[in-house]
């Protein structure tokens, strides 16, 4: 009970230090909570919509996946005749059954041309208007579509593109636009987490998604009273028998919510693993600040000891007032949590992807999550200075303050640092060196976290010639005060380590990013100017395949040398050594690809691989099979016959752009896939004729007017996008880092805030003798800059040793330019030093406002 007192009493004697730390643990159990909060609310949200909208049981075409979404290589959805429709009615135990149309393959665009598509990435769907979708969207103005002038969209997407009733929209598929007038306008009775839907009749739908009349892509059955969704399965197959898909309603929701899961899966990791840095980071805040605690404490510890508390009660002590301390925060946390995850939602409200707080999911060990982890997170960092306390002996009660340190554990500790050090750099090395990207990646996360923690060991013998360093190259110059800022951060060797730590974790990762993502984006621009040798590529952002009807636009554009489609589809492979491929990609282009990409060979010539019969394939897959040039493989074309095809040629996957590939001309297949089933083009390269560059591309955009699923691009933009697809994962990532540096930035301020506390008399005596206390708050302001450019330098140097390792693995798969973002580097060590003043600020503030003979009376 003792113990207890003793420990609430000290608890709330320093209830403003212990804020801070309390905030660390609060921010780090907030993320974690509201990421499982937001992920199992996104997880309710999609069970709830699949479960409404799938009928008893799906009848789907053979070729669809088990979502039921386009999988046809010619851009349109895989049907069936309208007789199925009728047989599946005469299965026993049917209700009712009706065939409909949909597809994911779309573009729909409003008058102006401008896409309706969703910028979240959700899809756009057009469908036919059916009794399915009447159980689960309520028409809320207007009517659904009767005829083909007529179309119905949801509302969320009405919202969001001031949609209304008169409005015309185009809706571009395989088959070619169809233009309609908005005629109506449904709401979802269940939250839609951003998907543009439209609906038209039937007929318009099968007219407009499949170009032909009496067919269907699905068939939604509705069970009679008392069958089971798993009877009226097997009633149905039993009538349709073999080569159709046949699914209940649970099998249906679960397929889909499969796809959903795995992009929830990536997300939650995701943030967990950022949250788990922040806790890293907020360890080192509750080690300072326990720490600073107990040395200032040292005199009354042992006071305690020499009236009769034993080791064990002070070490209980002091882990009760982590106890308590990770309590608050944790509790605080976990309803901070909450609000992180409606905040989550209503960012990504913006966006497109729309949730409803209705659906809120708060699972019962999401807070007990939060709550165990912050406690247990709380009084193991508090553990070590906890100890130290144990140590204290009742003679300290006769000795000052933060009495020094014992040398002969420092000098353990920098053994120990350095050989950790040493053997993450041996590890980074042996990564560096490796021959296959798998065994090199495991050397490489042994040598990041056996480097990092080596450098958070060996902190405190670094901050030592670290601080001098700065300190002559940025205090001298401010004489006497500047000086005096660089013996306070060199006063406590092990304070300042830890406090530089707890900056340089967030800030080393934040540039072996930059490193990586640089690297990754000068690798591509370098393949794409030694590769590359056509002028501009035209593909769909969205995935769409490019129809006949663009290929022939782009075609007929003045001042175009060459145009060459590239064409992906699957096929069964039986290789020489007998053994066989199922759904294995094959790439059919024009011969001209060969000048287009320059690939190069390990044996014979590529521009052969498209000779009648004949196509390519890499080295290594070739080296697997037994393949050498004039070897045969068997090729069984899903929508088409068998051929078999001489190997002409060898490439080097020794490559980025197209690594990998197994070429053949688009005259070969054809040769064995029906022009009805034949795949649309996936890119189409187009080339200017000598000196029309400029007017070329002119013309191609103005070709593609009436296309705009379609984008083209010369290198320029092609280079820029996917500069900028790196740079917003980038954005994103720093995004999340910034949880680590915040907490980081705390640590600063808490180590300055329990640092002035210990010098109090100090300050007095400084101030007594003539120091002004715009000089005070200087000195400060100073000492917390050069403690965050300490963290900012080793953080940074050991991010680039990461990134620069990272990238020896990436030149594996073809990403060999090693590039060192200077600006953004330099950017994060100068933005640390206004980290290091904003964190200044309090500390330095109440240092200025003491008391001078308070200060000098203080014991």
């Amino acid at each position: 009970m003792t113990v207890m007192k003793t420990s609430r009493r000290n608890f709330f004697a320093h209830k403003g230090r212990m804020a801070l730390s309390a905030v660390a643990v609060l921010l780090s159990v907030a993320f974690v909570c509201g990421t499982l909060v937001f992920t199992d609310t996104m997880n309710t949200t999609f069970d709830k919509l699949f479960a409404a909208t799938s009928s008893d049981v799906t009848v789907s075409a053979k070729g669809a996946s088990d979502t039921g979404e386009t999988t046809s290589d010619n851009g349109k959805p895989p049907v069936m005749p309208a007789s199925v429709v009728t047989k599946v009615r005469a299965a026993d135990g049917v209700k009712a059954a009706e065939g409909t149309v949909f597809s994911t393959s779309v573009t729909v665009v409003d008058a102006k041309k401008d896409s309706l598509s969703p910028s979240s990435g959700a899809p756009t769907i057009v469908g036919s208007w059916n009794s399915n979708d009447a159980r689960t969207m309520k028409i809320t103005s207007g009517a659904a579509p009767q005829n083909s002038g007529q179309v119905m969209v949801d509302a969320d997407t009405a919202d969001k593109h001031h949609l209304g009733l008169g409005d015309e929209i185009g809706v571009i598929s395989a088959v070619g636009t169809h233009t309609a007038k908005i005629s109506g306008i449904a709401d979802f009775t269940v939250t839609n987490p951003g998907a543009a839907i439209f609906y038209l009749d039937t007929k318009t739908a099968q007219r407009t998604l499949v170009g032909q009349s009496g067919v269907f892509t699905n068939v939604n059955v509705t069970a009679a009273s008392g069958v089971t969704d798993a009877q009226l399965k097997k009633n149905v197959t039993g009538e349709l028998g073999a080569g159709y898909q046949v699914q209940t309603a649970k099998e249906t929701a679960d397929a889909n919510q499969k796809d959903v899961e795995s992009l929830m899966d990536v997300m939650r990791y995701a943030m967990l693993g950022f949250a788990g840095i922040a806790f890293l980071v907020g360890i080192f805040l509750i080690i300072n600040t326990f720490s600073m605690l107990v040395a200032q404490r040292t005199r009354e510890i042992g006071l305690m000891r020499a009236v009769g508390s034993s080791r064990g009660q002070v070490n209980r002590s002091v882990l009760v007032e982590a106890l308590l301390l990770g309590v608050v925060g944790s509790v605080l946390g976990v309803g901070a949590g909450v609000g992180i995850a409606v905040g989550l939602m209503k960012l990504m409200g913006s966006i497109g992807m729309h949730l409803s707080t209705s659906d809120l999911t708060v699972a019962w060990t999401t807070p007990a999550l939060g709550l165990v982890l912050g406690v247990v997170v709380t009084v193991l960092a508090a553990y070590l200075p906890a100890r130290r306390a144990g140590k204290v002996s009742p003679m300290a009660a006769l000795r000052d303050a933060g009495a020094p340190a014992d040398a002969r554990a420092g000098r353990i500790r920098a053994l120990v640092g350095l050989a950790l050090t040493g053997a993450g750099g041996y590890g980074l090395y042996l990564a560096s060196a490796a021959d296959k990207a798998k065994e090199g990646s495991a050397w490489l996360g042994l040598g990041i976290v056996l480097s990092l923690i080596g450098f958070v060991v060996i902190g405190p013998l670094l901050a030592g010639a670290v601080v001098r360093v700065l300190g002559a190259v940025l205090l001298r110059m401010f004489g006497p005060v500047g000086r005096m800022a660089e013996r306070n951060a060199l006063r406590n060797p092990r304070r300042t380590g830890a406090t530089g730590a707890a900056l340089m974790i967030g800030l080393a990762l934040v540039a072996c990013l930059s490193v990586v993502g640089s690297s990754m984006v000068a690798s591509a621009t370098d393949q794409l100017d030694k590769t590359v040798g056509t002028d501009f590529i035209i593909q769909s952002d969205s995935g769409q395949r490019i129809t006949p009807q663009a290929v022939k636009a782009v075609k007929d554009t003045q001042g175009l040398a060459r145009v060459t489609e590239y064409r992906v589809t699957e096929a069964d492979y039986t290789t020489p050594d007998g053994k066989t491929l199922k759904d294995t990609d094959i790439t059919a282009a024009d011969p001209t690809y060969a000048t287009d990409l320059r690939t190069k060979t390990v044996a014979g010539n590529l521009a052969d691989a498209y000779l009648p019969d004949s196509m390519s394939v890499y080295d290594k897959f070739a080296e697997a099979h037994g393949i050498h040039l004039g070897s045969k493989i068997t090729l069984k074309f899903k929508e088409g016959r068998t051929a078999r095809l001489t190997v002409r040629a060898i490439t080097s996957s020794d490559g980025l752009i197209d690594a990998g590939s197994k070429y053949m001309s688009i005259a070969t297949l054809a040769k064995y896939v029906p022009a009805d089933k034949m795949p649309l083009a996936d890119l189409v390269f187009a080339t200017a004729k000598d000196g029309q560059q400029d007017s070329a591309y002119k013309s191609l955009k103005s070709a593609l007017h009436d296309y705009p699923q379609y984008t083209v691009r010369d290198q320029t933009d092609y280079k820029d996008a996917l500069k900028d697809q790196i740079g917003q994962l980038l954005n994103l990532i720093y995004g999340l880092l910034a949880l680590a540096i915040i907490v980081a930035v705390l640590g600063v301020v808490n180590t300055l805030a329990l640092s002035v506390v210990e010098r109090t008399r100090e300050i007095g005596l400084m101030r007594a003798i003539g120091l002004s206390r715009r000089q005070l708050r200087r000195m400060i302001r100073m000492e917390s800059v050069v403690i965050a450019l300490f963290g900012a330098l080793l953080g940074l140097g050991l991010g680039m040793g990461w990134g620069a390792t990272a990238q020896k693995l990436l030149a594996l798969q073809g990403l060999k330019v090693l590039e060192i973002p200077w600006p953004t580097i330099t950017g994060v060590f100068l933005g640390s030093a206004f980290v290091g003043l904003f964190a200044a600020l309090v500390p330095a503030f109440r240092a200025g406002r003491m008391n001078v003979l308070n200060a000098i009376a203080t014991d």
